[in-house]
C-alpha cells in the first residue's frame, strides 16, 4: 500500500523490573530513551523522556507500530506519561506475539536476526540502563535506534520472503513460515 507510514518503535529504560519492585510495575520504570523510524519520512527520530509528548504523537499518526514486545512492555512503560490507551488505540503489529503465535514460544530477537539476517543486537537492556544511569546518552541512543533497525529487518525479512529462522536448543538453525503485511 503505497503511502501506509509504518513506524518502527523500542524504548530503553531507566530503571530495571529489580528497581521497582518487579515486572508488574512497568510503568515505574521511566523511559531513557524511545527511537522510532517512520517510513513516510525515512528517518529515524530519537526521544527522550521530556520530549514523550511527541513520541506518543508520532505513533499516533502512524498507519502502524511495528516493534518487538512493545503491546507487552514498551506500551506499558509510555503508559505512564499519557492518558492515550495505547494497545488499543493504535495499529500494532508486534513481532514477539506474531512469532509466538507460529512456533508455540517466545524468541528473543537476536535469536531471529542471527539466524534470518547474520545480524546481532550490540547490548542488552540491562546494558542500557548502566548507560543512562552514567549519562552516557549517545551509546544508549545508537543501541536502541540498532535495535529498531534490526526490528524493521526482521519486518520487512518476514514481509517480502514469507519465512524467518531460528536457532533452536540443539543448535540447528529452523525456518518457519510468517510473513506480515
Amino acid at each position: 500500500m503505497a503511502g501506509r507510514n509504518i513506524v518502527y518503535f523500542d524504548l530503553e529504560t531507566q530503571r530495571a523490573a529489580g528497581d521497582v519492585g518487579g515486572w508488574g510495575n512497568k510503568r515505574a520504570m521511566g523511559m531513557s530513551v524511545g527511537v522510532t523510524f517512520s517510513t513516510a519520512e525515512n528517518r529515524y527520530r530519537i526521544y527522550t523522556e521530556r520530549t514523550v509528548d511527541d513520541l506518543v504523537r508520532e505513533l499516533m499518526r502512524a498507519d502502524l507500530v511495528v516493534g518487538f514486545n512493545h503491546l507487552g512492555f514498551d506500551y506499558e512503560v509510555l503508559m505512564a506519561y499519557t492518558i492515550v490507551d495505547l494497545p488499543h488505540q493504535l495499529q500494532t503489529l508486534d513481532l514477539l506475539i506474531e512469532t509466538e503465535k507460529v512456533l508455540g514460544h517466545r524468541l528473543k530477537l537476536d535469536v531471529i536476526a542471527q539466524a534470518t539476517l547474520g545480524i546481532c543486537k550490540t547490548a542488552e537492556g540491562l546494558e542500557a540502563i548502566k548507560w543512562w544511569r552514567e549519562g552516557r546518552l549517545r551509546e544508549l541512543a545508537e543501541y536502541c535506534c540498532f535495535d529498531v533497525k534490526v526490528t524493521k529487518m526482521v519486518y520487512e525479512h518476514a514481509r517480502d520472503h514469507g519465512e524467518l529462522s531460528y536457532i533452536d536448543r540443539n543448535g540447528k538453525k529452523q525456518k518457519f513460515a510468517i510473513r506480515f503485511p
